[in-house]
């Protein structure tokens, strides 16, 4: 045979790599002058004459791959028959399925009689892969990502899955092959079989691996007993050990094959002190009463790859909640930045910056990144519940954790570092990331990555390296690096710890506090003083006072910029006591500035807004999205995120269903606060949003009562005597401000219900209860729903009074009922309500039907004497009851709602209007909300204009007055002087139209 270099295209070589070439060429020349020899004694087909079929295209790759890999020309010099075996399969092109692989290797575990030949059999098969996996990766053609897998990430699966298969394979043979010394592990309880559970963790568990890359692994079983069937009964933990240190052999011990994957077993619980394996309480035990931070970030890879995964997934979920926290972790940025300090101390002491994994701007430090919001967002965001890196890049920006554009550097450049660590890899099989100090090894690294050689190389990996650091930085950097201290405007950090930590004496503090703008510098000192000397504080523990201390410079330099520093301090300081037992809320505020100076706008303005965050500190969350903050959701928006935020909870954990609603509702009331405080939305809008709000909630509320009253007895018989639909046959129909689209802060639900099925018949369960009965609970489930408390507080107080009949009606009425009684029984006070009445929920076929109800009702014609007789009465009445009383005017205020000219007196006007005029004018009972009500009478000529213009700006001004109070908490009134020309509208219609002279 040839045994020239001239075999092989030279050409497609660099010069420097030429002679690299002809000493891999003739290595191998040799060895299939050897294997010619073997295979004319066995009468085979030589090895040298399928390299001489090789076609233009092979040979070419087969340059390359000779002049990079020295493992490579090792594997081939060794095995030089594998070049047409792997050729013919395929798979130097593409990488083999995992069954196919599992076939492979199972065919030749089937030969070995002993755990020599076992090993032996891993060790060739692992090699013989992995040329194929060198070659494809050196060797791309292609679109990057394309089927033909020719990238980083499709490498790293490569890998992944070999090791995957070779865990499995190693560990059914080990099985089988010690049964009958050690038996079988005793079944689980309800017959199901036990078997070793191997959790890939790393890069294994993310499906990642690298070329030459180590294995971490934890081991597990599911339940403690005893084994069955072999010579001696082995307590489970000591048989699952003695398999498992087994396992860990056939894959790491060195011999004379060279080994499969190295095997790291540091990950597991207390490391190399502790057991090797565990069961599943012991292990959800110790994560839940020991596991360390370090341990959760290991955790996030964490991956069933072998033995009983199914159990593996199990384990996994019980351990879930110590992996992603509930609530938005902050505290997980200063762990990774505890590590990643930890790393560049060693980086440093080893003189290792050039490391491409653990030095700037290098593999670790995008994978921080990344893991980072995983800890802190992945309990909210359980989209980034997974263990594959690129995943979890790529679902951030859907999330709006960060922008695209981020996203478009860290992938690129992310996969270029590691292509770049494989070409490393691949000259050895070494696991190395260091750059090779050698001229011929950068050679043919830089040809590896296509490069213009290693200046050109180095320029590339600069500027991905630069990047990377940015990123990596605005992320992970201490937010104090970031603060701006300005000695002119306010003491800086230095000054505001040095105060909280009580180092300077009380004149000193004092003057501090003066010089920094405060009005009461006694008080505020005593304040603070109150907090750091508080039995809550004293009793913290270390981690949670270490983030006290941290955020408290921070803090008081945002209270010391915001308008009226007395007052947010005051606001915010009972906030900081309500977290002191829930850390991480200190950890959001230090990690985040500008949520600091957000919580100081909103609570300087605001005591209700403050109280609420105190009393929800969940809402500290919605301070990172200033974007939402202050643009509050329409309808459409508001539907679909509740819709995807209730999607990541199963449907039978009702609890996190309704913990999920109640966060939700009170987030969205903040960021309607929030616009109105910052002035951004008209009064109008802000009671529009208040209002979407609730109906969102209730559609969310009545189709989880539905669902668990449905899956419990059934589905109720409709009219047609057929089942009803998916779609509840219920009606919500709101009153008040919510039927008229005015809610407040705080507002309750007025709600009415109402169905629309066969008052006979039974639902169609294997729990069957009668129609009415089925409604009645309907309706009892969600007003439970509604007002049930949780630890984020209650949804909305129900008032359901205003039905048929009041509190002795039924709670729920047919739609044929509610009808007869609003002709024949229903109050001229129950027909006022009604116009304020308008379907908020439910079947759209029912709320055609009310609706039609509703225009009978108020259409009619009716005496008007009496009709105004009966309302001024009624305004009587209440005005007694609720209005001012004699010594409440006196400071020159009056009640915003309840004195002459306030906004009940609008309220019945257009009530009476609507029931008056309705008959003659039905444009009259198109609407619900009082503002277009006056709008429809100035249309029709029933008021004047001006009158009418008028009449809507005293309404506005009042509805401004009151939710104004509401967020300052203070009284709903107003000051008589400056309402006085409203007022008098507002009186002098009155007297127009309800009481008029004569």
């Amino acid at each position: 045979m040839d045994t020239t270099p001239d075999f092989l295209p030279r050409d497609d070589v660099p010069a420097a790599l030429h002679g690299v070439l002809d000493k891999a060429w003739g290595r191998l020349s040799d060895s299939l002058v050897k294997a010619d020899n073997l295979a004319e004694m066995n009468k085979q087909e030589p090895p040298s004459e399928v390299y001489h079929a090789l076609d233009a295209r092979r040979r070419a790759q087969l340059a390359r791959t000779l002049a990079i890999s020295t493992f490579a020309v090792d594997s081939l010099v060794r095995y030089p028959e594998w070049l047409a075996c792997l050729d013919s399969s395929g798979e130097l092109d593409r990488a083999l399925s995992a069954q196919a692989l599992s076939q492979l290797l199972g065919e030749s575990l089937e030969l070995a009689e002993d755990e020599a030949a076992m090993q032996a059999a891993l060790r060739r098969f692992r090699r013989a892969r992995m040329l194929a996996i060198v070659w494809r990766d050196l060797n791309r053609e292609g679109d990057a990502g394309s089927d033909a897998g020719r990238d980083a990430w499709a490498t790293g699966a490569a890998v992944s899955r070999l090791a995957e298969v070779c865990l499995e394979g190693a560990l059914g043979w080990l099985e089988a092959f010690f049964e009958p010394r050690w038996g079988r592990p005793a079944e689980r309880p309800g017959g199901a079989e036990q078997r070793l559970v191997v959790l890939g963790m790393g890069k294994l568990g993310a499906g990642e691996l690298n070329l030459s890359s180590d294995i971490d692994l934890i081991f597990a079983y599911p339940e403690k007993g005893e084994t069955v069937g072999g010579r001696k009964a082995l307590d489970h933990v000591e048989y699952f050990t003695k398999l498992g240190q087994k396992l860990i052999a056939s894959l790491d011990a060195v011999t004379a094959d060279g080994f499969v994957f190295r095997v790291d077993m540091r990950l597991r619980p207390l490391g190399d002190g502790g057991p090797l394996v565990g069961s599943f309480s012991s292990l959800a035990g110790y994560y839940q009463d020991q596991g360390r931070e370090w341990e959760r970030y290991a955790m996030l890879k964490a991956r069933p790859v072998a033995g009983d995964v199914d159990a593996g997934f199990e384990l996994l979920s019980s351990i879930r909640p110590f992996v992603y926290r509930k609530y938005l972790d902050f505290g997980a940025i200063e762990s990774l930045r505890e590590l990643k300090a930890m790393i560049n101390r060693e980086v440093k002491r080893k003189g290792m910056q050039g490391n491409i994994k653990l030095g700037p701007g290098g593999i670790r430090e995008v994978e921080f990144v990344v893991q980072a919001f995983q800890l802190i967002r992945g309990g909210r965001d359980t989209e980034l519940q997974v263990t594959s890196l690129k995943t979890a890049m790529q679902r951030l920006p859907e999330l709006g954790l960060l922008p695209q554009a981020v996203i478009d550097d860290l992938l690129p450049d992310y996969a270029y570092l590691r292509d770049l660590e494989h070409a490393i890899q691949a000259l050895e099989d070494r696991q190395t990331q260091a750059l090779p100090d050698d001229a011929l090894d950068r050679e043919r690294v830089a040809f590896a990555m296509d490069a213009e050689g290693w200046p050109a190389l180095m320029a590339r990996l600069d500027e991905v390296r630069a990047r990377v650091r940015q990123h990596f930085d605005a992320v992970i950097s201490d937010p104090e690096d970031e603060v701006e201290e300005d000695a002119d405007d306010a003491a800086d950090l230095d000054t505001w710890r040095q105060l909280w930590r009580g180092e300077p004496d009380d004149d000193e503090a004092t003057a501090t506090l003066e010089k920094a703008g405060f009005e009461d510098a006694a008080t505020a000192l005593k304040r603070i003083k109150d907090l750091s000397g508080s039995r809550q504080v004293q009793a913290m523990q270390r981690i949670g006072f270490e983030r006290l201390d941290a955020l408290m410079p921070l803090l008081l330099d945002a209270v010391v910029e915001s308008d009226a520093p007395d007052m947010a301090l005051e606001r915010v300081l009972p906030l900081i006591e309500s977290v002191l037992r829930r850390t991480a809320y200190l950890a959001l505020l230090r990690e985040n500035p500008d949520a600091l100076g957000h919580l100081m706008k909103l609570c300087g303005s605001s005591p209700w807004i403050a109280q609420q965050i105190a009393r929800h500190p969940v809402l500290l969350d919605e301070l990172l999205t200033p974007d939402t903050l202050y643009t509050p959701a329409d309808k459409e928006r508001l539907a679909d995120e509740l819709r995807q935020t209730l999607a990541r909870i199963p449907e039978d954990d009702e609890e996190a269903l309704l913990e999920a609603l109640r966060v939700f509702k009170h987030a969205q009331v903040l960021h309607v606060a929030a616009s109105d405080i910052a002035g951004t939305r008209h009064l109008m809008k802000v009671s529009d949003f208040l209002t979407f709000i609730a109906e969102v909630v209730l559609d969310a509320v009545l189709a989880m009562a539905w669902k668990t009253l449905t899956r419990k007895h059934g589905f109720p018989i409709g009219h047609d005597g057929e089942r009803a639909g998916e779609v509840p046959e219920f009606l919500v129909v709101g009153y008040g401000k919510l039927g008229g689209i005015e809610l407040g802060y705080g507002s309750d639900l007025d709600l009415v219900f109402l169905h629309d099925c066969a008052s006979q018949g039974e639902t169609d369960g294997k729990r069957p209860i009668d129609n009415g009965v089925f409604f009645t609970r309907l309706g009892q489930r969600v007003i439970h729903l509604l007002s049930a408390m949780t630890p984020a507080g209650s949804l909305y107080e129900v008032d359901m009074r205003l039905r048929p009949s009041g509190n002795s009606g039924l709670l729920v009425s047919p739609l044929k009922a509610f009808a007869e009684y609003q002709r024949e029984q229903a109050w001229t006070w129950e027909h006022q309500a009604l116009v304020r009445a308008r379907v908020v929920s439910g079947h759209e076929r029912l709320a055609e039907g009310f609706e039609a109800v509703r225009r009978e009702i108020l259409g009619r014609d009716r005496d008007r004497d009496a009709l105004r007789d009966e309302v001024v009465k009624m305004r009587h009445k209440m005005r007694d009851h609720l209005g001012s009383k004699p010594s409440q005017g006196d400071d020159g205020s009056f009640d915003l709602k309840h004195d002459p000219g306030g906004m009940v007196d609008i309220e019945f006007l257009c009530q009476y209007a609507v029931l008056a005029l309705s008959h003659q004018t039905p444009e009259l009972m198109r609407f619900s909300d009082n503002m277009r009500i006056l709008e429809t009478l100035e249309e029709t000529g029933h008021l004047d204009p001006a009158e009418a213009k008028a009449l809507r700006e005293a309404y506005l001004a009042a509805r401004a007055a009151n939710h104004s109070s509401a967020l300052t908490r203070e009284p709903a009134r107003g000051d008589a002087a400056a309402f006085k020309p409203h007022r008098d509208v507002v009186i002098g219609a009155w007297k127009t139209w309800l009481e008029p002279e004569g």
